[in-house]
């Protein structure tokens, strides 16, 4: 006589299926791509589809899983398709204890001119149809020396002032070095530097009369930019 529940069932694997861990006592349940992508993401200021295409292929596939994660520790993930770059978010809200993970760093005064400089160049660029934008180390530095006070002396240390701001727009992956003193302006200038803060930013500007004011430009890094403190 066959019992009546033979064959009836499927037998299926464990959650905790040992061979699916990828480390000793490794308990997440997310596959490997879908980790690295959340650990980049977590680690960096941003990540580009230009510079880890594989990373961010994975990204869009597990997108859904990704936020959720990020929720988990009240993170957003933006993912801003059209410029192909994803960014984290500290999650701000009214009537909510929430821990912050993130903190703001602030542009210096010369890097924010800097940042407002290669941005406008990059939308001048684009406007004229151009497939990328590029910047000049001497035409960065003149224009950083024109905010300088009339009575400026030590022309030296604005000079290293002017050369550490570059490099730290570099290391930001804001500028690319493609030939000695000649710089590529990324895309991601769009989302550092978003259009309210550059209207703060020009309007700061125009209040110095000529623009060779020695007005303080707010140090400022908008919430896309915040890094895990």
């Amino acid at each position: 006589m066959t019992d009546a529940g033979e064959g009836t069932f499927v037998e299926t694997a464990a959650i905790e299926d040992d061979d699916a861990a990828l480390f000793a006592g490794d308990t997440g349940v997310l596959p490997f791509e879908a980790r690295r992508v959340l650990a980049l993401v977590m680690q960096r200021r941003y990540l580009s589809a230009a510079e880890h295409p594989a990373e961010w292929t994975a990204l869009l596939a597990h997108q859904q899983v990704l936020s959720s994660r990020l929720h988990d520790l009240f993170v957003e993930l933006v993912v801003d398709r059209d410029y192909e770059i994803a960014y984290k978010r500290q999650v701000r809200s009214d009537g909510l204890a929430i821990p912050v993970l993130l903190r703001d760093e602030p542009f210096k005064r010369v890097e924010t001119l800097l940042m407002l400089y290669v941005r406008n160049r990059y939308h001048q660029e684009q406007g004229a149809g151009h497939p990328a934008a590029y910047v000049d180390a001497e035409e960065m530095t003149d224009y950083a020396l024109g905010f300088l006070a009339h009575d400026e002396t030590n022309l030296a240390a604005r000079h290293r002032e002017i050369e550490n701001a570059v490099a730290a727009l570099v290391r930001e992956r804001v500028l690319e070095e493609v030939a000695t003193g000649r710089y590529r302006v990324g895309a991601v200038v769009e989302i550092l530097l978003p259009v309210d803060r550059l209207r703060e930013l020009t309007a700061w500007l125009r209040g110095t009369g000529t623009g060779r004011g020695t007005g303080d430009a707010t140090d400022h890094r908008p919430d896309e930019t915040q890094e895990i403190a």
